[in-house]
This record gives C-alpha cells, sequence and structure tokens, in this order.
C-alpha cells in the first residue's frame, strides 16, 4: 500500500472521528451519559426517538421530557413527563411540580411535589427541600383565591445591578439607597429623622433602625423577631404614616424566593405587628422585593425577576388600592386568574374586570412627569406572549411565523371575547343573588347556559394560545 493511500486512509479516519464527537449522541447509553453530564440539548433527540418508538415507556418519556425543560421548551414536556409520573418514575415528579409552579398552576405543583417527597422518603432520602416546596405550592394555590386587582400601568425591564435607579420616586417620598459594601438596601424617610436598614447579622440579612446621631447615624436597633428571621429581611419602605413598613423576606410564608411583606408598628407599645404577605400579584414563585408607595404621586413600584434572563429585573409601576379589592375566583376563568396573578399583560389589568377605569390614564401622565418625558398615547408593549423561557414577545413583528401570529391574533380575538363574556356572567351571577330566592329557578337556566358557553369559550382560547405558541416555537426551532 503506498503512502499517498495510508495518508487518506489516516485523513478519512480522522474525519470520521471528528465528526462523531460532534454529532449528538447516537445511542440510548451515549444519551444517558450525556443527560448524566447535564448536556441536555445532546441527549435529547435520541429520548424523543426512544419516546416516540415506546409510547408507554415511563423512562423513555421522562428522559425527553426532562431535556425539553432543560432546554427551556416548556410547551413539550408536560405530557412526556406525565407518562413517566404514570409509570412512577421518580424524578417526572419534580420536574413536573417545577413546571406547575411556574405556569401558576398550583395545586398541580403541590400534588407532584408530595409525590416526589413520598417518594424520597420511602427509600429513607431527606425530603425537607420537597416538603418545604409542596407547602410553598400549597399556600400559592391559596393566595390564587385573594389574587389583588391590581393596575399595572408599565414595566421596564433593566439590568438587576443598580436596578434602584429605575425608581423616579418623588423626593417628599425619602430615599431609597441601594445594597453596598455587604449590607442590604436602606430606606431614608424624607425628613432624614429616621433610617431602614438591612444589615448582615449572623449570617443574614435583618432589618434595623437608626435615629441621627451627629453627623451620621446612631448604632442600629435592630426590628424584633417576628420580623426578622433566621432567613435575609432586605429592601426596606416606610409609609409618610410612620407606622406602615414594607420590605422582603426569603423566609417562612414566601412562595419562592423573596416574597414582599408588611408590618406595622405599634407606638402604644413600641412593637411590630405579625408581618403578612402582601400576596399577588406582587409576588410570586421568584424573587419578588424593593416596594416603594410615591404618596406624593400615587404610584407604586415593585421589582421582579419573574420570566426574566439571569442578569435582568423587571420593574413594575402600579396605581395603588386605597383597600384591597380581589378577584372573585369562582367568577372568571382559572387562565384568566392566572394571567392576572402573573402580569402576562399590563394592559389587563386596566380593563372592568380589574375595576380600574378612568384611572389609569392620569397615572400615565403622572409617571411621565415623574420620567421627564411626553405623556405616552399607549403602553411601552403591545402585549406580553411566553414563546418559552428566552422568548418573549412584545409586538407583531416579533412573529416569525405568519401561521403562529394569525393563530395569536385569533387567540387575542377569543380572549376579548371572554372577558367580556366573564363581565356579563359575573353580572349574571350578582343579579341571581339579589333576586328573591323565591324567583330565581326562572334566572337559573340562563345562568347555567352562560357558564357553559364561557367554559367552551375558555378552553378555545387555551386551545388557540397553545397553538399559537407551539407553531412559533416549531419555526424557531427549525
Amino acid at each position: 500500500m503506498g503512502k499517498n493511500t495510508l495518508y487518506n486512509l489516516g485523513l478519512a479516519a480522522c474525519l470520521i472521528l471528528a465528526c462523531a464527537t460532534a454529532l449528538p449522541a447516537q445511542t440510548l447509553e451515549q444519551a444517558k451519559a450525556l443527560f448524566r453530564q447535564g448536556k441536555y440539548a445532546e441527549a435529547k433527540p435520541v429520548f424523543q426517538r426512544y419516546a416516540r418508538s415506546y409510547p408507554n415507556n415511563g423512562s423513555y418519556n421522562y428522559w425527553y421530557g426532562a431535556c425539553c425543560y432543560e432546554t427551556g421548551e416548556k410547551a413539550l414536556c408536560e405530557k412526556p413527563l406525565l407518562t413517566g409520573a404514570r409509570r412512577k418514575v421518580q424524578e417526572a415528579f419534580r420536574y413536573l411540580g417545577q413546571l406547575y409552579t411556574e405556569q401558576y398552576r398550583f395545586d398541580e405543583a403541590a400534588e407532584n411535589y408530595a409525590q416526589y417527597a413520598g417518594i424520597l422518603e420511602k427509600g429513607k432520602k431527606p425530603s425537607e427541600e420537597w416538603r418545604r416546596r409542596q407547602q410553598q405550592a400549597e399556600e400559592a394555590a391559596r393566595m390564587m383565591r385573594g389574587v389583588e386587582r391590581t393596575a399595572v400601568i408599565d414595566s421596564f425591564a433593566v439590568p438587576k445591578e443598580g436596578f434602584m435607579a429605575a425608581y423616579k420616586t418623588s423626593p417628599e417620598s425619602g430615599s431609597l439607597i441601594p445594597p453596598r459594601n455587604g449590607n442590604g438596601a436602606a430606606y431614608r424617610t424624607q425628613l432624614g429623622n429616621k433610617l431602614y436598614a438591612s444589615i448582615p447579622r449572623q449570617g443574614q440579612l435583618d432589618l434595623c433602625t437608626r435615629s441621627p446621631q451627629g453627623e451620621g447615624w446612631g448604632d442600629p436597633s435592630p426590628l424584633p423577631g417576628n420580623v426578622n428571621t433566621p432567613a435575609d429581611e432586605n429592601y426596606p419602605y416606610a409609609l409618610s404614616d410612620g407606622i406602615t413598613l414594607y420590605y422582603a423576606s426569603n423566609g417562612e410564608g414566601s412562595i419562592g424566593g423573596y416574597d414582599i411583606f408588611v408590618t406595622r408598628y405599634n407606638p402604644g407599645t413600641g412593637t411590630y405587628l405579625l408581618p403578612e404577605n402582601i400576596g399577588m400579584p406582587y409576588n410570586s414563585p421568584f424573587n419578588d422585593y424593593m416596594l416603594a408607595i410615591d404618596e406624593y404621586n400615587n404610584l407604586g413600584w415593585f421589582a421582579s425577576d419573574r420570566f426574566q434572563p439571569q442578569d435582568s429585573v423587571c420593574v413594575y409601576v402600579f396605581i395603588p388600592n386605597a383597600a384591597k379589592h380581589t378577584y372573585d375566583p369562582d367568577a372568571i376563568p382559572a387562565d384568566t386568574l392566572r394571567r392576572r396573578a402573573m402580569i402576562s399583560a399590563i394592559a389587563d389589568t386596566w380593563d372592568e374586570l380589574a375595576g380600574h377605569a378612568g384611572e389609569v390614564e392620569p397615572a400615565q401622565r403622572r409617571l411621565a412627569l415623574a420620567l421627564h418625558t411626553q405623556p405616552k398615547q399607549a403602553p411601552r408593549h403591545e402585549f406580553t406572549f411566553v414563546i418559552d423561557d428566552h422568548t418573549i414577545y412584545h409586538r407583531a413583528e416579533d412573529f416569525q411565523s405568519p401561521e403562529a401570529l394569525a393563530l395569536f391574533r385569533q387567540w387575542q380575538q377569543a380572549n376579548n371575547a371572554l372577558k367580556k363574556a366573564c363581565q356579563e356572567l359575573e353580572k349574571a351571577r350578582n343579579a341571581y343573588t339579589r333576586t328573591p330566592e323565591a324567583q330565581r329557578d326562572g334566572l337559573a337556566p340562563a345562568l347555567l347556559e352562560q357558564e357553559r358557553n364561557v367554559e367552551q369559550m375558555e378552553a378555545q382560547a387555551k386551545l388557540l394560545e397553545k397553538q399559537a405558541r407551539n407553531t412559533e416555537y416549531n419555526r424557531l426551532s427549525n
């Protein structure tokens, strides 16, 4: 064999080896190894092929569903993970718990976390983390029955580092002081007579107050144990009444990460009342913090990293309510309630269902003045439509697939019709309850028919939303 032949054979062998190492896994064992290494995108095609060939195999479906979840293809992962769970594949329950938490399907999340923790306990393995997540999901499910009707008038995606610079509160509202030098955030009252600060103590951040002393501040006075917990308390903000204090905590009572709490000072006893989680839509399974109420401009601000890239947060601006008014969870479709709790689209919070008609435009003008800009004629985003964890659309031109855009428009129309139907149903229910009991029989058939229509409209709207999302996702994948 000549030298040229040997050279060519060697070159071919090198090319084959290089191509083989660049290709995704080709065998099940290779895919398993890649999965264990966290290389989910490379392992996924093999698991997808096996799941399609063996649709009732729990392990193949679990691996495929987990890869879809880890690569951000959340619209594709539920069905295979459910197959895995039905076949009692342990980790499928964990992934379903996480997926349902992100989708605000908290009852289902709690059930799957409970299943997962139970399997761990039978195997004598630690389950505390998953019991804690189960409790958080159960608490979030209770919160869903008291989502506050809050008008969110704008939102800004900003870098997490230095996010408080986006808060344009008035000087009459005091001063926000960003975290620095290992301390948490702080708030100085407008009169400068008190500083609320978060400082490190015994391995966590605790809230304290400080009073002026000479040219600086006196020693910190920690807030009591019903406020400071073994976790972190941070981002304080006090109202001008000198009584109401908002702050964030990632300890007990949080449904995930930091949640915003409120407590009130009792000047008669010098104590703070038991703090309360302020609920949704302010809080979420993600990190929510730094709530500030600009009483001079009647605008509220808070930050959240829900559905945001790792280095970003979203600052929401809302109209503070004089008293808390909540949605009736039995009067609106569950999917509508979830979107309100998530703040999926800020324009949804302005309608009659939210009860803020006529308040939004004046608030936007106040915000425009605070931002030193001209009042906006339209919201910054036309809409918010989540494709996956990494892709969120705000304008029609964001769509790559004409078919997906057409489905999205159909979903918008169906959703608007659904809102009107829900409003009419709520009016009918109110009329029914005000009618003397002896006369209600004549109203009942029409009311039941309205309820059936709303259920059908909700199902159709959910189907169109899913079709639009999946169609666009498939276009992006190709």
